[in-house]
């Protein structure tokens, strides 16, 4: 098995699997949410952050508005695992991984919302955007640093890694064969 150092990526299995499944769920997503209904009625669409939510948790914290809050939270969360799974990056930043993985779910959770204005019978929801990258961040703080982690230690060499020269991939030669020893 290939090892890896600092700033390698992950076994490409892992990467291909992470790609494989990223694709499976994205299509399923879009599946799911850019499908035309045949509704009699449709509210106007809500651009007002927060205004969807405060109105759910207005009626009180019920299950209804458990299930109406925590779908777009669930809907794309598999992706705070599926993104950095796909890059395979092992030694990254955990801010940066964050940084990168959330940008990404709310771009993905944005485009979502922006195709459907243009599907009959669904509406755009800045706070299903909100929820939706609310989701890709828990799900990517709670799994991947763990992951990552484990990961490194098992990949990592017994004893560290011997130094290489730059360049050449090779270990420096010591002088030991050398008859002109100065003790000084």
């Amino acid at each position: 098995m290939q090892r890896h150092g600092p700033g390698t990526t992950a076994a490409p299995r892992m990467r291909v699997t992470g790609l494989l499944l990223l694709v499976a769920h994205l299509l399923t997503v879009g599946w799911l949410t850019l499908r035309p209904r045949s509704v009699p009625w449709v509210p106007a669409a809500n651009l007002r952050p927060l205004a969807t939510i405060r109105a759910e948790l207005a009626h009180g914290v019920t299950w209804e508005a458990v299930g109406h809050l925590g779908g777009p939270v669930l809907l794309l969360a598999p992706l705070g695992v599926l993104l950095p799974l796909s890059a395979g990056r092992l030694n990254v930043s955990p801010l940066v991984s964050l940084t990168r993985t959330v940008f990404a779910g709310a771009m993905i959770a944005l485009a979502i919302e922006l195709l459907q204005s243009g599907v009959p019978g669904r509406v755009p929801d800045v706070d299903a955007v909100l929820l939706n990258t609310l989701g890709v961040a828990l799900v990517h703080l709670l799994v991947v640093p763990g992951a990552r982690s484990r990961l490194r230690r098992r990949y990592e060499e017994p004893g560290g890694a011997t130094p290489r020269i730059p360049r050449v991939g090779l270990a420096p030669q010591a002088d030991a064969l050398s008859g002109g020893r100065t003790y000084l």
